[in-house]
């Protein structure tokens, strides 16, 4: 895919995945594209089988991923992801902004969640906010420490902690639905790059 097109079809994908009541309007509004390019990208995921259409009342119609549809959005997340300096940038910014949020909750105990770059980032900038990274969980490392911080294989091998931010760049949105079965949603944070869904698996969209 070209980059444009794979950006809009993942803008697509993550407003299905988000919203149980967006509107094709709303969707081109947020991805800045007229409503008759969303309509034809809309259409292309339900060709291509990445999303559902089913009836719903009010002439409207229900769209929902099908299990394919989550894996193009998580294909197209991790390409998102791999483009070099603006990952870096845009992480670094939202890192900085997730640490500064949680310094003004009087949090200062984070976790890692995925030994990434994304995790090299945060770490740095941990280093320049009034936050201590902990640990970093990651089952999939042979280290045993990075910059400082034990590596482990589950959180539950960690002391208390305020907060886990989520560094995992494989499955992100898998980690996210894992972790708030175990804690409460508003310490589970993510940057925002990761683009993370936290509603319904589900959307209704209006034509």
């Amino acid at each position: 895919m070209a980059g444009e097109e794979s950006e809009l079809t993942l803008g697509v994908l993550n407003a299905v995945h988000n919203n149980s009541n967006i509107t094709q309007r709303s969707v081109a509004s947020a991805l800045g594209v007229a409503l008759g390019l969303t309509n034809s990208y809309v259409k292309r995921c339900v060709k291509k089988g990445f999303i559902k259409v089913q009836q719903a009342p009010s002439k409207r119609y229900a769209y929902y991923l099908t299990p394919q549809g989550f894996v193009e959005k998580s294909r197209l997340t991790a390409e998102y992801l791999t483009q070099g300096f603006l990952f870096f940038r845009q992480a670094r910014d939202q890192c900085t902004d997730v640490f500064d949020s949680c310094v003004k909750k009087g949090w200062d105990q984070i976790v890692l969640h995925g030994l990434t770059d994304l995790a090299e980032i945060a770490v740095l900038c941990a280093a320049n906010s009034n936050v201590k990274i902990i640990g970093i969980v990651d089952d999939s490392s042979s280290l045993d420490n990075f910059s400082g911080a034990p590596v482990v294989g589950s959180i539950s091998d960690l002391d208390e902690f305020d907060a886990v931010l989520i560094t995992d760049l494989g499955d992100p949105q898998s980690s996210y639905d894992k972790l708030i079965k175990l804690f409460s949603a508003d310490c589970v944070l993510a940057p925002a790059i990761l683009n993370i869904a936290k509603y319904d698996h589900s959307a209704e969209i209006e034509n």
